[in-house]
């Protein structure tokens, strides 16, 4: 139940950054999705939902990276 959890958990922002990658392809080809009113702001938010998406998915890598020992203990 626990590795259903967390593959929930690392879905939901899998699923983010497709959605920015797709108002970016949108915004490319001039196809303006209903919520947006312009194309930068579709741009926008799209960057924004990439951004956070693969951010979210690479702390959690290094995490369990630093966790397991794989890399080094963060030097404050």
């Amino acid at each position: 139940m626990a590795r259903m959890l967390a593959f929930i958990i690392m879905l939901i922002p899998a699923l983010m950054a497709g959605a920015g990658i797709k108002f970016m392809r949108d915004t490319l080809f001039g196809k303006l999705i209903s919520p947006f009113p312009w194309l930068w702001l579709q741009f926008s938010i799209g960057i924004i939902f990439l951004v956070v998406g693969l951010g979210f998915f690479a702390g959690f890598l290094i995490h369990r990276d630093r966790k397991n020992g794989k890399i080094p203990p963060k030097v404050q």
